[in-house]
């Protein structure tokens, strides 16, 4: 049985490497294929939202009804520069 007086002991031990030069991180050919295939996947994003966006904008001014909804219009240019710069950044 344990007495309360005397601590408990815990031994630790850690393992050291002297000479370590470097790390080199290798990443799988199927990452790189998913990363490949997920920023075309956002630049196709990017292109079919400007060019929604842009339609809807052309859409309101040539109806002439850009200044009736102003809250649409802002809202879809905002989208549409927001879509050119994803674009853009990737």
């Amino acid at each position: 049985m344990l007495s309360t007086d005397e601590p408990l002991s815990v031994v630790m031990t850690t393992e050291t490497a002297d000479n370590v030069i470097g790390t080199t991180v290798v990443t799988s050919s199927s990452s790189r294929g998913f990363s490949f295939y997920l920023q075309c996947l956002v630049i196709v994003i990017g292109v079919v939202g400007t060019a929604a966006n842009a339609l809807i904008l052309y859409a309101l001014v040539a109806s002439k009804q850009h200044r009736k909804h102003v809250l649409i219009f802002n809202q879809n240019a905002i989208d549409c520069f927001s879509s050119i710069f994803l674009v853009i950044t990737y």
